[in-house]
């Protein structure tokens, strides 16, 4: 059996490699989102008080083990991750802490509304498009407008010609969590 400071650094190795995987895409973060939150580079009595699933709550903060409140919503998995890390070393918790982040891509969603075969939610991946988004609710009908498909993003409309983009797939624009797809009804 290894001793437990042996296990320890074992495992935040392998935390630390893995820590790209659980960034995912720097996506920024909402209220009512859950992070994943892992702590190292601490004493391993320490790791236990931090590590856990916390939620972004509706002011925007979430509230972390000894420094308080830390302000989330509007920032992106990185920044909140350097806010953490600044928080523990500026109040003297942590000398030099090592946090890594990861949200739970099933509890981040694209909406896919109108004139699609299945409007739904869409589950987020990181290379999701408008097009791929679609083609997740389905399709378009018979009756869909496919050259007036309107994408909201950070509370920017976009009017997109998805059979432009099918001739050039590099106009395929990626969406982001929270992002609407609104496919309208041709008028002939």
């Amino acid at each position: 059996m290894m001793p437990t400071k042996l296990l320890s650094a074992v495992f935040f190795s392998l935390l630390l490699a893995a820590a790209p995987a659980l960034r995912g895409q720097d996506a920024v973060l909402r209220p009512g989102d859950q992070i994943e939150i892992r702590l190292g580079s601490v004493p391993a009595e320490d790791i236990a008080q931090v590590t856990g699933l916390y939620t972004v709550d509706g002011d925007g903060y979430i509230n972390m083990p000894h420094i308080g409140k830390v302000r989330a919503a509007g920032a992106t998995q990185s920044q909140l991750q350097s806010s953490i890390e600044s928080g523990y070393k500026s109040q003297q918790i942590y000398t030099n802490p090592s946090i890594t982040l990861a949200v739970p891509n099933s509890a981040r969603f694209v909406e896919v509304s109108g004139d699609v075969r299945a409007p739904q939610r869409v589950p987020f991946t990181a290379d999701l498009t408008v097009l791929g988004a679609i083609t997740a609710a389905g399709g378009f009908t018979e009756y869909a407008d496919q050259g007036k498909v309107s994408h909201t993003s950070e509370g920017q409309v976009r009017i997109m010609n998805i059979k432009e983009i099918r001739k050039n797939p590099a106009k395929d624009a990626k969406v982001k969590p929270g992002d609407k797809i609104y496919v309208p009804q041709s008028f002939w």
